[in-house]
């Protein structure tokens, strides 16, 4: 059995553990509250290009644009969002394991497809298995302001504009709620599906033409899906990480109370065998 003082100490250094998980769960809880509310403003803005996405390229139904045409696949690029940091909980790992498993089943050489990591977990878990890597960003701020990815989104977009890419698929992990948050495929380009997801739209009168006004509005409102993946992304990870700081100080509270019972009942061991000991000698004595 450990001693008194070994019980004490490690009941002083897991309290002390405690109160540094409680913070952690209170400041991502915070940051969590400000990402969500970053998330469900972006909302309107996205229905809205989206609609005006779609009714402009349905009525330009002979545009050649290339984000409007599918082409054969020769290579594949993987937008893969993730965080820079760990602590917090399955977030990282179920986004990575769900596109390594994806990979490993759609492809059969790493020159078939090629990343783009968003958050240094995910930079690293590809490069560690010799993924090719081929385009990255840390250091993300937990409120990005779309300022802050726009050189990353431009250079993501213009990759299948040029051909690098034959298509282009987006990664993340979806805010349901503070307890809930879903791992999420997004085919981003091509654009082959506007007219399923059309549903109500308005009729625009438009100049010069439509192939000039798709020029510019396609590559922004494909940068506007990668800018609203990363809000979302961002209020997940805060979640996940409010989450298992919690469940951190649950369980070094439990760990607490455990060694409170044991060094109790070792100091109640240790007074009894003094007692036993001064009793005994003094027996000796008479």
């Amino acid at each position: 059995m450990a001693s008194l003082r070994d019980i004490k100490s490690r009941i002083t250094s897991t309290k002390k553990m405690s109160q540094i998980t409680k913070a952690m769960q209170m400041v991502s809880a915070a940051k969590m509250n400000r990402a969500e509310q970053n998330a469900r403003a972006f909302v309107p803005y996205m229905e809205k290009i989206q609609e005006v996405t779609t009714s402009v390229a349905l009525g330009a139904k002979d545009s050649n644009h290339p984000m409007l045409k599918s082409r054969p696949v020769k290579k594949t690029g993987y937008i893969v969002i993730t965080a820079d940091r760990g602590l917090a909980g399955s977030y990282n790992s179920n986004i990575l394991r769900q596109v390594h498993q994806t990979i490993k089943e759609r492809h059969k050489s790493n020159d078939e497809f090629s990343i783009i990591a968003l958050g240094r977990v995910g930079r690293d878990f590809f490069k560690k298995r010799g993924m090719n890597v081929i385009l990255d960003i840390v250091g993300l701020h937990d409120q990005p302001s779309f300022s802050d990815i726009k050189d990353f989104t431009n250079n993501a977009v213009n990759m299948f504009a040029d051909g690098t890419f034959d298509e282009l698929y987006l990664y993340y992990s979806h805010y349901v709620n503070a307890i809930k948050y879903d791992v999420t495929e997004k085919k981003l380009l091509p654009f082959g599906d506007l007219a399923a997801n059309s549903g109500k739209l308005t009729s625009y009168e438009f100049e010069p033409s439509a192939e000039e006004i798709l020029e510019v509005l396609l590559p922004q409102y494909a940068e506007s899906l990668i800018y609203g993946a990363v809000l979302d992304s961002k209020a997940s990870e805060h979640a996940a990480r409010m989450t298992a700081m919690k469940s951190a100080t649950d369980n070094a509270n439990d760990i607490i109370h455990n060694l409170s019972l044991s060094y109790n009942r070792a100091r109640q061991a240790a007074i009894t065998q003094e007692i036993t000991e001064i009793v005994g000698g003094a027996a000796a004595l008479e």
